[in-house]
């Protein structure tokens, strides 16, 4: 730290919290000097490249090519995946995979391609190598989708960890999608990337980037095929896009282009060809399958930043119940922690908090406790005493124990790369269970300590385990979150093996969606916030990651009461719908901005409590496909390129397109349509895609559209399951799939598939089973007639 900082640190403390912010400026002190003495220089570095082909093994779904100065893996799946590893990089150890790589395609073979390269034809692609190490992936009609050329390393001359640069080329008509959760987006333009996990220590807004989530996992979609590629390197980098540009007349393309560059850590990839669907599918094969979320967890959530004592948390119940609003989980921050310390409570806020829980969950609303992984570095402290007994927390270089400050004060913080520490870490949410805690989430856990300027990380030099083979804390830094969430998931699974964990995450990597979901953090008031959030979902959802949310209403300050109720309509329409209030607002309940408001609110959390089967059926098909509850509105024809383009509407599974309003003042809007008939759900018109259409889009409500032929699952007046059937085209059929949870544990459900079509003049609705068609198991409600 230069002395100007120092200055500017012990001014932005000020007299009221001097001591933390001593703190602050001691840990960045730390900081600095651990990596100063840690990390070795840099010094001297050579450049290097494979060279020219020497010789060549095959092996069972590709082999090695050997070049002069590297060797290249070539490996393709029997899921269709296809590997490369450059210097004898392999598939494993890997914390993205599920489990063990995936078998070898036996019809996949090396074989010599022209002018002395190399070739592995395999059912849906075809891997060239060039002599010279060039690496393209081309569909089986011939049409190359991606081209990686040659890498380049730097080696320091005395030893060390490489760098190394990865530059590719993509057809001119290619849009870039994915990298993690990116505030631009979910097209990501031309433009430099980073990918570190960082928390940025206040409100954030869309030109904010890196965030908590980033990983190195690129979706691009193009008129011969959808493609999605995973760098498999945790370390620190960047990722350079510049789209491509077709040429006009007898002009030549100009071909998009991707450079990576990372700090170190393996050079291997994973890229999987087909329609977004088989794509996605194909990546939840290798990455894992999404978490299931147990059912109350898709209800409506609510949190409000200083809520820390039990009757302030039951006058927010009681104003729910009064103004008859829905309501499924209450979130607890910090302040019902003694001192900020995790897994304490302030019992003189919370004297009786089982009781409490218990109180709650008769009247069907679950708490949810947050958790970070900073502990208070404090002999005494039951936390830390019983960490330092595992051995459990990070330390630097020397030995030294690595100390930062969060909201306990000055902290210690675990290593979650430890199998052993991750175990000892789960049992710790024993004593979240026993106050009655149903869920959990995640915060501050990139990891992040305070600066006197925000939030910055550990050390670089910290020491990780990292499942024995050890490392520091640049390669540790990205999966850490992924780490701890693992630790909460399998440590939840021992303590209440009866039912399924629910958790999410402010930060994670590739992979976390096989222990829950994640949040937005801290996104601030403000209408480019809301059209952020939007991003975010369906940034995190093309990364495998389908269960996510934003904090709806933002995180600091005061809506206003037409924002309010838009960011509402959004959210009661994503995965994970938390409504977010902050004390110092002053307001954040729905009650709280006027009548008008109220009752459109009401609507809204209504609505969402009706359509709780159909957000459940998205869960389980998560689960069992990988494809995102909230997709973009190209999901199923992405070779149309009008719907590549489009950022402000989406798909929400199959049957629903959502148009949220992301700008004040409007009332009516532009909506893109994909092919077919679509249904507006509130006034049963029909419009025609594709082609764009106005719509009516009042404040009470945002435009909602239902495919023609479509069944929805819904719940009914009764509280019983309904089925809300659209009318298909005539001459055309139609159909869904329902899925019934079988409760909040871990029984396998049945999937129910109904088909539609016209008869005469009536809409015929049938469940087809494995017997053949039979009458509907649940009771059947027909719309869109009128509007025929």
């Amino acid at each position: 730290m230069e002395g100007r900082d120092l200055v500017r640190s012990v001014r932005a403390v000020g007299s009221a919290g001097a001591a933390q912010g001593l703190r602050t400026v001691r840990a960045a002190w730390r900081r600095r000097r651990a990596d100063a003495a840690g990390l070795p220089p840099r010094g001297a570095e050579r450049a290097r490249v494979p060279g020219p082909v020497r010789d060549v093994e095959p092996g069972p779904g590709g082999g090695v090519v050997r070049f002069a100065r590297s060797e290249l893996r070539i490996l393709v799946a029997v899921n269709g995946a296809v590997f490369w590893g450059w210097d004898g990089a392999g598939p494993e150890p890997s914390y993205a995979l599920a489990d063990r790589c995936p078998e070898p395609d036996p019809r996949a073979s090396l074989e010599p391609d022209t002018e002395g390269g190399w070739r592995v034809v395999a059912e849906r692609v075809t891997v060239v190598v060039s002599r010279h190490g060039a690496v393209e992936v081309l569909t089986p009609g011939g049409v190359s989708l991606r081209r990686e050329l040659p890498p380049r390393w730097w080696e320091p001359v005395g030893g060390g960890t490489s760098r190394w640069t990865q530059r590719s080329e993509v057809a001119a008509d290619a849009r870039f999608f994915g990298l993690g959760g990116r505030g631009s987006g979910p097209r990501l333009r031309d433009g430099t990337y980073r990918l570190w996990n960082t928390g940025p220590g206040r409100a954030f807004g869309p030109g904010d980037d890196p965030l908590s989530i980033t990983m190195p996992v690129q979706l691009v979609v193009a008129d011969a095929a959808t493609h999605l590629v995973f760098q498999d390197t945790s370390w620190d980098g960047t990722v350079t896009l510049r789209e491509g540009e077709e040429g006009a007349g007898s002009g030549h393309d100009r071909a998009g282009t991707s450079e990576l560059r990372m700090d170190g850590g393996p050079l291997r990839c994973w890229m999987m060809v087909g329609t977004p669907a088989r794509v996605l599918h194909t990546w939840a094969t290798l990455a894992g399958a999404p978490a299931l979320p147990p059912s109350w967890a898709l209800g409506h959530h609510h949190a409000r930043r200083g809520l820390g004592g039990e009757q302030e948390v039951r006058r927010v119940v009681a104003g729910y119940q009064e103004h008859d609003l829905p309501l499924d989980a209450v979130h607890l921050g910090i302040e019902h922690f003694d001192g900020h310390q995790v897994f304490t409570v302030d019992e003189d806020q919370f004297p009786k908090l089982p009781a409490l829980a218990e109180d709650l969950r008769r009247d069907g609303i679950r708490l949810v406790s947050i958790a970070g992984p900073a502990v208070r570095a404090e002999p005494g402290n039951a936390v830390y005493d019983s960490g330092s007994a595992e051995d459990a927390f990070v330390r630097d270089a020397s030995g030294r124990l690595v100390r930062g400050v969060a909201w306990p004060g000055e902290s210690v913080y675990p290593d979650f790369t430890h199998a052993r520490v991750r175990a000892w870490w789960g049992r710790m949410y024993e004593e979240r269970l026993g106050q009655g805690f149903a869920g959990f989430w995640h915060d501050m856990d990139e990891p992040t300590s305070f600066t006197a300027f925000g939030e910055s990380t550990l050390p670089r030099s910290a020491r990780h385990a990292l499942e024995g083979h050890g490392g520091d804390h640049r390669e540790a830094h990205n999966v850490y979150a992924l780490c701890m969430a693992r630790a909460a998931y399998e440590g939840l699974r021992e303590l209440a093996p009866e039912e399924r964990p629910f958790m999410f995450s402010r930060s994670g990597w590739a992979g976390m969606q096989r222990y829950g979901g994640a949040w937005s953090g801290g996104v601030a008031k403000g209408w480019p916030r809301l059209r952020e959030s939007l991003s975010l979902v369906m940034g995190l959802g093309l990364c495998g990651v389908p269960f996510s949310g934003p904090d709806a209403g933002g995180f600091e300050g005061s809506p206003s009461p037409e924002l309010y109720l838009r960011w509402l309509q959004l959210g009661a329409c994503l995965p994970l719908f938390r409504t977010h209030a902050s004390l110092r607002a002053g307001r954040g309940e729905p009650w709280e901005f006027g009548a008008d408001v109220l009752a459109h609110a009401r609507v809204v959390l209504v609505e969402r409590r009706r359509l709780l089967p159909y957000f459940m059926t998205l869960a389980h098909l998560a689960r069992l496909t990988g494809a995102p509850y909230v997709r973009p509105l190209w999901w199923g024809a992405p070779e149309e390129r009008a719907l590549r383009d489009c950022e402000d509407a989406f798909l929400l599974g199959d049957c629903l397109l959502v148009a949220p309003v992301l700008d004040p003042g409007v009332d009516r809007r532009a909506v893109q349509l994909p092919r077919g008939r679509w249904y507006d759900t509130v006034t049963e018109q029909a419009y025609e895609g594709p082609g764009q259409v106005l719509v009516d889009a009042p404040l009470s409500r945002i435009p909602v559209l239902a495919r023609a032929g479509a069944v929805v699952p819904v719940r009914g007046d009764d509280g019983g399951l309904e089925l809300e059937v659209w009318a298909p085209a005539r001459g055309r059929t139609g159909g869904g799939l329902v899925v019934q949870d079988a409760g909040d544990g871990w029984a396998e459900p049945e999937i129910e598939r109904y088909v539609t079509r016209w008869e005469g003049r009536r809409v015929v609705v049938e469940l087809d089973g494995e017997d053949g068609v039979s009458e509907p198991a649940h009771p059947v409600r027909v719309r869109g007639l009128a509007g025929r």
